[in-house]
């Protein structure tokens, strides 16, 4: 798949990045690397693997996974108390989307 410096330009965008014209050809290179080396994933025939939802392991005493337990929920205080901006029990960010 080859991806156009117009697209990198508009995803840059879209995620409010202000990149150079040199950092948009290194991004439309890498970008289009990655999509070409998925595009080469897609060719492997996987009609035979069985789907997923997680990796299981057999860790024993090693395992890093740790028993799931029911915990108190933060307050809406307790959760804006490190917000940067907060009012009327929210957190405030700028505007992003112009219209």
């Amino acid at each position: 798949m080859k991806l156009t410096e117009e697209e990198v330009r508009r995803v840059a965008e879209l995620g409010n990045l202000a990149l150079s014209d040199e950092e948009i050809a290194k991004m439309t290179h890498d970008l289009d690397g990655i999509l070409s080396h998925i595009d080469k994933l897609n060719e492997l025939d996987t009609s035979n693997v069985e789907p997923m939802a997680q990796v299981l392991f057999e860790a024993g005493e090693t395992a890093t996974l740790r028993e799931d337990r029911e915990s108190p929920c933060l307050s809406n205080v307790e959760a804006l108390a490190n917000a940067p901006t907060a009012g009327s029990g929210y957190f405030k960010v700028p505007r992003v989307i112009e219209r």
